[in-house]
Formats: C-alpha cells, structure tokens, sequence
C-alpha cells in the first residue's frame, strides 16, 4: 500500500517521537574495529544480525585481519559462514575486497563512501553503514526496515533505495542522520513489521499514514 507524504511540521514530529521511543540505538552487528565491521557488513545481506554475529564470532577468531583474509581462498571462508543466506557469494566478494583493500588501500579499510562502493560486495547501504559506525560520520543506511517504515509513515515516497535515502536526508537534520537510521529499523524490527505490523501498539498511530490508509480500506469493505 502506497502512503502519501507528511509535511514538514509533522515529519519533525514523527522524528521527535522516534528519538523520544529509541533514544539509545546502535547497530545490532558486532563489531571491535572497522575491519570487522566491514566483514560483519557484506555478510548482513539478506540475513539477520544475530546469524552474522553468530557466524563471525568463529570467522574472526580465525581471520582477525585483512591481510589474513587476503590470503585465503573462498572455499576457506565458506565454513565459517555457510550458516549465512548466500554464502558463496558472500565468501568471493569478501576475499576480492579483501585482495584490493590490502593491495591498493594498504591494507585499511577507507572511510569515503565513493572508494568503498568500488568494492566488491558493497552497495549505497553497506558503505553508508560502514562511514556511519566505523568513522563516525553522518550517513543514511537504507536496508529493508528503512525502507519500509519511512514510507509507511510518510517521511519519504520514491520507490527506490536511492531515492528514499534522498528524501530522508532532506527530512532528518544532518546531525541525527545515524541516529535516525538506527530508531527506523528498531521500530521496523520491535512494531513496523513487513507482514502484520503491531499498529495497535504503536505510538505513531495518530500520525501513521499507512494506519490511516489501512483503516480506511477496511470501512469501505
């Protein structure tokens, strides 16, 4: 179900409400350094947090580094994470970034968005989550949750990732960018599920655009 958009006064209370329900969030993957991170990143595709943090916690005890991963073949990574969605491929873009990373970036991982989506693995949403949580600064991630939760509430409307994240960083202060990625795929995790979202217990119901649409699609029925 398409939502239309909310204005600008209620777009900043939709965000007030957010950081007053989530006002502590942070990523769910396990992370020491921004090599793991990077790691625990590429393999988060298509597959919760928990199996990653699970899958890591032998990888990196085995493969602490780049140059470590570097070294090895895809078949020696599989193992590890043969429990992940997409294994194999995962397994590949992970030694071929890891090859590059220490050939041409000496061995560190970079913190500019435009170097990181050269690699292999990486798309707007892994190289945003890696700026964002590994150097600190402001990024828009957009995955599913965000995806989701944004246009059901009306805070963005475009139809795809890169759009959604345009209209988001128009919307959130730049400041709250990371912030508000965190609370958007908290809520889509805790209420705003894909398939029976919890509208009856979520305090964004006066202000929902989706709750509003669905309701009134039921009266008509």
């Amino acid at each position: 179900m398409e939502t239309a958009k909310l204005d600008d006064e209620q777009q900043a209370e939709v965000l007030a409400l957010l950081a007053a329900q989530y006002p502590e969030v942070k990523s769910g993957l396990r992370f020491c350094n921004p090599y793991q991170l990077f790691v625990a990143t590429v393999l988060s595709a298509q597959t919760t947090d928990e199996q990653v943090n699970r899958a890591t916690q032998k990888l990196f005890e085995a493969v602490p580094d780049l140059m470590s991963l570097a070294g090895m073949k895809k078949e020696e990574v599989e193992p590890y994470i043969i429990t992940l969605g997409l294994y194999r491929h995962k397994s590949r873009y992970l030694v071929e970034a890891a090859k590059i990373l220490v050939e041409e970036y000496n061995t560190e991982i970079p913190a500019d968005f435009n170097e990181l989506i050269k690699l292999p693995g990486v798309g707007r949403k892994t190289a945003n989550v890696i700026i964002s949580n590994a150097f600190n600064q402001p990024a828009i991630a957009v995955d599913t949750h965000v995806f989701r939760v944004s246009k059901r509430l009306g805070l963005a409307v475009g139809g795809k990732v890169e759009l959604v994240e345009e209209e988001l960083k128009k919307a959130v202060p730049r400041c709250d960018w990371s912030a508000t990625h965190h609370r958007l795929i908290t809520h889509g995790r805790q209420v705003c599920h894909a398939r029976n979202p919890g509208c009856d217990r979520c305090f964004f119901e006066r202000l929902c655009l989706y709750r509003k649409e669905t309701k009134a699609a039921a009266e008509r029925r």
